[in-house]
């Protein structure tokens, strides 16, 4: 059984972490794995990359200029410009060696300028079987990866709210149109990393008549491990007296990761604990720039990003508690890394999240945009939790539900159901 894992990417985005972490389950549990991918690979013995050359890399980026410019005119505002993908730039990858040679196609996200809906049709046409593991909602929307509060998608898109002339005949119910067309009788088995995503795919117009399974993906908890925190703390010139609480997202200036909610949420706990200012101090990865830090009522540490795998690992063990304060999410890597290096998660309570926390024994979950009951968690888990034990169970939860071994079985025995 030769399963080839399709990707835009080896190395950036969340999608592309999960994907290289089921590639190395499934390859220590014996699979014959292979990668695809568009962007420039590091490590050629995991990915191969269709832009392989200087010529493949300028139609690359070309591809993904052409897909922006074609939805300019479309768009509402330009903070929505990376929310709604219209697919209508991409690359034919149904005749390259790795996917006629592969029995399983196992997608993951293809957006960017990688493959259009013209390119999944012609992937679909091969009638191989096709794995779909969505990190977003973008499989079963008429464009958007995230529909915030809009349902239209159950029935049929239009009157999109990303759109800057939102009508029913507008672009998302054109995407729909044809998404409904190449979809239909297509060899497709969409997978949601969460139970929260799997129930929104089944409610879809899009999906409701496929089989959608769900399978969290996994984490090497070899490298996600506890570790001595003062010696992680010493390796980025953070204090060791103070309590740290660590926030990070690829743009933390984007709304749906809530750090709106996070500076409300510190400024109520500064309030209410004034004793407290000089004891607590924040530590944020992630892009920054378009962000005032200085509003936050604590010392900022600014990480900016973190590349490294154990670079990553010992910034986890530097912090005392980790906070999610995302308004939509599925299952966001950064809470499983942190639970798996026993670092407690304060949460609000949306998306895959209350998959991932068991309230009160591994982390704390939050009723979302609450803002004063984030602040009362945040300070629970700093001073008012038994601290080894919360750090035991949440490691404990991860290696109980996400592990290599348990997640590569479940696909493997997908895989061999669909053939």
């Amino acid at each position: 059984m030769k399963i080839l894992i399709v990707n835009k990417s080896s190395t950036s985005g969340g999608a592309a972490v999960a994907a290289n972490r089921l590639y190395n389950a499934l390859k220590e549990n014996n699979a014959e794995v292979k990668m695809l991918v568009e962007d420039p690979v590091v490590d050629s013995r995991k990915a191969i990359s269709i832009s392989n050359n200087y010529i493949a890399r300028k139609k690359s980026l070309f591809r993904f200029i052409k897909e922006r410019l074609y939805f300019l005119p479309f768009e509402k505002d330009k903070q929505i410009r990376y929310k709604f993908s219209p697919a209508f730039a991409g690359t034919d990858i149904s005749q390259h060696p790795l996917v006629k040679e592969a029995d399983i196609i196992h997608l993951h996200w293809i957006n960017h300028g990688f493959l259009s809906l013209k390119n999944l049709d012609q992937l679909f046409k091969l009638n191989k079987p096709i794995v779909w593991t969505m990190h977003d909602m973008w499989p079963f929307t008429g464009g958007c990866h995230y529909a915030d509060d809009c349902r239209n998608y159950i029935y049929n898109c239009g009157n999109c709210p990303f759109l800057k002339r939102p009508n029913s005949d507008d672009l998302s119910f054109k995407i729909h149109q044809k998404k409904m067309e190449i979809w239909k009788d297509a060899n497709i088995h969409p997978v949601s990393c969460s139970k929260w995503l799997g129930t929104l795919a089944q409610e879809s117009s899009l999906l409701k008549f496929k089989k959608v399974s769900s399978i969290p993906n996994p984490i090497n908890t070899e490298e996600f491990e506890p570790k001595n925190m003062q010696e992680c703390r010493t390796q980025f010139g953070l204090p060791l007296d103070k309590k740290l609480i660590l926030f990070g997202a690829a743009d933390i200036s984007d709304p749906r990761k809530g750090a709106n909610y996070l500076m409300k949420a510190l400024q109520i706990l500064n309030t209410e604990h004034p004793h407290l200012k000089n004891d607590i101090e924040l530590v944020i990865f992630g892009k920054t720039k378009d962000s005032d830090l200085s509003q936050y009522p604590f010392k900022v540490h600014a990480m900016n990003f973190i590349s490294g795998t154990s670079d990553m690992v010992n910034l986890y063990n530097s912090a005392d508690v980790f906070i999610l304060p995302s308004l939509q999410d599925n299952l966001p890597n950064t809470v499983m890394e942190a639970q798996a290096c026993g670092i407690p998660v304060v949460s609000f309570n949306i998306g895959g999240v209350p998959e991932m926390i068991d309230d009160n024994n591994t982390g704390f979950l939050t009723p979302i945009k609450d803002s004063d009951a984030l602040a009362s968690n945040i300070h629970k888990a700093l001073f008012e939790c038994d601290t080894p034990t919360i750090k035991n169970n949440a490691r404990k939860f991860v290696l109980d539900h996400y592990s290599n071994k348990t997640i590569a079985e479940k696909y493997i025995n997908l895989y061999s159901s669909l053939l």
